[in-house]
């Protein structure tokens, strides 16, 4: 790791949403790494100060603060307090992401249908409605949505996953229009398989799939370009199909 100013985010805050784990807390990891102050949030308090003590141990600089993303009231103190404690955020990873893949739409229980959409694009809304006046206001921010391949593909006994994140490829590509006249930069990444608590394995070689670490490359690319150009979609796919 390098050190001080030489890192490319030395300065900036990131806020990553399900960054205590999985592909989350690879991003985070990777954003600490590269000089930012990384705001990890999540529903579990043990996950989140398990990852944010690997961070710093490992010489970045990180908080964890619990926030359920589908609970407006929980993500709106989590903007009051970033802004409280670091002024903003200058990059905003809307990672948190729940799923079902047991049994096709017409058996799936209302409850679970609402606490997906809840979760994996309502909860992006109200990330964004949170932190995009910040980046209005400091006139710079990058906000990248981790959606899937899902968002391109039928996913068979996960419909309401997929929903989601077709509605987050949708949001994603219209927000990114609202935001770029504030030099905000707004992307898309759709990882494909990836070796996830999260992704349905079923018949699948773990050896051949994504990593979380794979993702956070990505990101990496994305939060480093060159300002006068963004990325506004990544399709992320595994060299060898698993």
């Amino acid at each position: 790791m390098t050190h001080g100013g030489t890192r490319p985010l030395h300065g900036k805050v990131a806020v990553v949403t399900g960054g205590g784990r999985g592909i989350g807390e690879a991003i985070s990891r990777r954003l600490a790494e590269l000089g930012a102050t990384t705001v990890i949030c999540g529903r579990s308090q043990q996950t989140l100060d398990e990852a944010a003590q690997a961070i710093t141990s490992a010489g970045g600089r990180c908080e964890a603060m619990i926030c359920d993303v589908s609970q407006p009231n929980s993500v709106e103190a989590l903007a009051a307090r970033v802004q409280t404690t670091f002024g903003g955020s200058d990059i905003l990873v809307n990672n948190a992401g729940v799923g079902d893949f047991a049994r096709p739409l017409h058996q799936l229980p209302p409850e679970i249908w609402d606490g997906i959409i809840n979760t994996n694009l309502r909860g992006v809304y109200y990330m964004i409605r949170a932190f995009a006046p910040m980046m209005i206001q400091a006139a710079r921010g990058d906000i990248i949505n981790i959606s899937s391949i899902a968002s391109k593909n039928p996913l068979p006994n996960g419909a309401a996953y997929a929903a989601s994140k077709w509605g987050l490829n949708g949001l994603s590509y219209s927000v990114a229009e609202e935001l770029r006249r504030y030099n905000i930069r707004v992307t898309v990444v759709c990882p494909g398989s990836t070796r996830s608590e999260l992704s349905p394995h079923e018949g699948k070689d773990a050896l051949k799939m994504l990593r979380p670490s794979d993702v956070a490359h990505v990101v990496e690319m994305i939060v480093t370009q060159a300002s006068q150009s963004f990325a506004s979609e990544i399709v992320l796919r595994p060299t060898q199909k698993p």
